[in-house]
């Protein structure tokens, strides 16, 4: 793990601390930045799954767009 020098906002910490009921400042960082990271992951496949459903239901014209590549 490499050590990091930051600037960060105290009132921003503090909620982010209760919220996420960690008790140190270095847990909170970490567990904030595993927060977003796995909500992100959780959006791009929830986003593909739902183009794929849009591809296998027809909904993509891909005859048209070999067209437009020409």
């Amino acid at each position: 793990m490499a050590k990091t020098l930051l600037d960060v906002d105290e009132d921003l910490l503090a909620e982010a601390t209760s919220a996420l009921g960690t008790s140190t400042k270095k847990d909170t960082v970490n567990a904030a930045l595993r927060h977003v990271v796995d909500e992100t992951r959780v959006r791009r496949q929830r986003a593909l799954a739902e183009l794929q459903a849009v591809a296998d239901s027809g909904g993509f014209d891909f005859e048209r767009l070999a067209e437009l590549d020409d």
